[in-house]
């Protein structure tokens, strides 16, 4: 029988902004992520008939396979493209899950692209993204090449060029956060803070959500070192940090043992530092103190 072994990246969000609620309950956003070479693998095996999965470590959805993405976008992609063969997958997790990584929605992109090679469908990355968007928001980024900016609900990718090599800790405080959670706090927020608004005009600067965004339209903005970490930006920081304060904590560690830039990627709870050597980056990760924090050093990697 055929078989592949395929890699399946974290992200971060080097931005996220939210740009507004729709009419559908999803927001509209304006991100830009990169991947990581911390991730998870998989191996896709051909079989007759059917999906079979199997996994180590800890999952979205786990063995419930209705809701473990991976499980879900193999199904998906028997459905879509009417094939009889069925796929022996085997996950082995590394991505801690529900901590803003991204983690189930690579293993979908993964389980994706693995298949049309496998059976060589040879469907364009822009296909696959696609289908990729009727499982997560993210598994569109992660159904095409390097970075890129994400906009709509993630679904509208256009691919940035390589960023320069960034030196990465990650440190995640050991809990998980709900995504439809922070989501709500944040259209809490902003709803009290424009009635207030409303009530108190000549007060709008100072209780605008977030400050104004920056233009990063322009992709030169990233040809430096500098350029990216001068222009991090998550607009659900400010809500997650307000009930997990221990976020800000990590934060503050990170500029304090050297990063040049520290933010929440997604909806937290994983804080990342851009080191601007591997050096500096590997000191801090040996004083981290000793907590319930999981740590990873990771790169920037321009292929998936």
């Amino acid at each position: 029988m055929k078989k592949i072994n395929i890699f399946a990246p974290a992200k971060v969000n080097l931005i996220l902004r939210v740009l507004g609620k729709r009419d559908d309950g999803y927001h509209d956003l304006f991100m830009v992520m990169e991947k990581l070479s911390l991730g998870d693998d998989l191996t896709l095996e051909d079989i007759p008939s059917g999906i079979e999965f199997s996994l180590e470590g800890d999952s979205d959805g786990g063995m419930i396979l209705d809701k473990n993405l991976a499980y879900r976008a193999a199904k998906a992609f028997r459905e879509a493209t009417g094939e009889k063969r069925g796929v022996k997958i085997h996950l082995t997790k590394r991505i801690p899950i529900a901590a803003g990584l991204g983690g189930g929605s690579s293993d979908a992109a993964a389980v994706l692209r693995g298949l049309d090679k496998l059976w060589d469908k040879n469907w364009e990355p822009s296909r696959l993204a696609q289908l990729g968007s009727k499982l997560g928001g993210d598994v569109p980024f992660f159904c095409h090449e390097g970075a890129a900016i994400a906009e709509g609900i993630g679904d509208r990718i256009t691919p940035v060029s390589k960023l320069p090599n960034l030196f990465i800790l990650l440190i995640n405080p050991g809990f998980s956060v709900s995504t439809p959670w922070v989501y709500q706090e944040f259209d809490l927020l902003k709803t009290n803070h424009e009635s207030r608004i409303t009530n108190h005009g000549s007060l709008e600067l100072d209780l605008k959500l977030t400050p104004p965004h920056k233009d990063v339209s322009n992709r030169v903005l990233f040809e430096e070192f500098c350029d990216v970490t001068s222009n991090l930006e998550n607009d659900l920081e400010k809500v997650t940090i307000a009930s997990y304060p221990e976020i800000g904590e990590i934060k503050s560690y990170l500029v304090r043992h050297g990063a040049q830039g520290s933010l929440m990627s997604g909806s937290g709870p994983t804080v990342f530092g851009i080191f601007e050597d591997e050096k500096t980056r590997n000191d801090a990760l040996v004083k981290i103190p000793m907590k319930n924090w999981k740590t990873y050093a990771a790169d920037n990697r321009s292929e998936s």
